[in-house]
């Protein structure tokens, strides 16, 4: 078995997190307050009025470096930001595990794969990962202007590591966003993600 085969089977060890577990679409989203790259503390109060995208991240998984590797990522995190949306990207990989970013990595990782999201911020604890039920990198959350969950699951609908399936595939959050714009529901409000596990403490 190659490397890479045998990355992509650790990568897809999925969390323990059941579906029964996840914050329901239409629920209010939980709050929280991390630190972000920067150092400053970001909290999601500070968002009530503006669509919010939450993305759970890990810079090891193939399955997101499909996104990153060709800046597909970086163009969906600016198109949110110029239709009025909050990205926030978050890493809740634990100390010694994969994907893991420690505050002193944060600032260079950053810079180097070019990040258009509002902020990087950092769960070590996976406190805020464990609330939402997040369970892959990706694991896309949109939440609206209220405050309340409008869209969680899957980036898009083709389950793959290859960066050319992008241009194919139906981006559920930039239509998430379109149809928060528009006063209507997301439909497919509710999908399941794929990725790599979030690497929790506890997991």
């Amino acid at each position: 078995m190659n490397r890479f085969v045998s990355l992509v089977i650790l990568c897809l060890s999925y969390t323990s997190i059941a579906h029964a577990d996840y914050i329901k679409v239409g629920s209010p989203a939980p709050q929280f307050t991390l630190q972000s790259a920067t150092g400053s503390s970001v909290s999601l109060k500070d968002f009530i009025g503006k669509t919010v995208v939450l993305e759970w991240f890990n810079p090891d998984c193939p399955f997101v470096k499909k996104f990153y590797s060709q800046g597909d990522m970086q163009r969906f995190q600016k198109e949110a930001a110029e239709k009025g949306a909050v990205w926030l990207t978050i890493n809740s990989n634990a100390e010694g595990r994969q994907g893991h970013i420690s505050r002193d990595e944060a600032g260079a990782l950053v810079s180097e794969i070019g990040l258009q999201s509002s902020a990087l911020l950092l769960d070590p604890t996976g406190t805020v990962g464990t609330s939402y039920g997040a369970r892959t990198t990706p694991h896309m959350f949109v939440i609206d202007s209220k405050g309340n969950l409008a869209y969680q699951g899957a980036i898009d609908n083709t389950p793959s590591t290859r960066a050319k399936d992008i241009s194919s595939s139906t981006n559920y959050i930039l239509a998430a966003i379109d149809s928060l714009a528009q006063g209507k529901i997301p439909s497919p409000a509710d999908t399941d993600p794929y990725g790599c596990s979030v690497k929790y403490a506890s997991k």
